[in-house]
């Protein structure tokens, strides 16, 4: 496991500070219907240049890659909704999917291990 060293400049107390309100959003947009995804998805977008490292650049790309697996599977498994039950059962899961994600990604960010990038 790569050794990640987070200093406490003020660009990494900033950067850390975006990255939990960003993990914030992404999990209350349960209750906002995705609008909260979508705010983070855009800060995440906007800040990517400027990472100073690889444990932050790890967990932006762990954000990215569950919005928009996520937002896949909700468009793929919408046409289960010509039956309702089906199509509720399929969001449900592909909800607490998106919020396992997250949340691990915040436990992680909390304890300062980067996340796993895809070879």
């Amino acid at each position: 496991m790569n050794d990640i060293v987070v200093t406490d400049t003020p660009e990494d107390q900033g950067l850390t500070m975006l990255t939990h309100v960003m993990y914030a959003l992404h999990t209350a947009s349960w209750f906002s219907a995705g609008i909260f995804s979508v705010i983070a998805i855009i800060l995440n977008y906007a800040k990517r240049a400027d990472l100073p490292n690889d444990f932050f650049r790890s967990h932006f790309r762990w954000q990215a890659r569950s919005f928009w697996f996520t937002l896949l599977w909700l468009v793929l498994a919408a046409p289960l909704w010509i039956l309702v039950i089906p199509g509720w059962i399929a969001y449900l899961l592909i909800g607490l999917w998106y919020l396992y994600r997250f949340i691990r990604g915040w436990l992680a960010f909390a304890d300062r291990r980067p996340m796993p990038v895809p070879a």
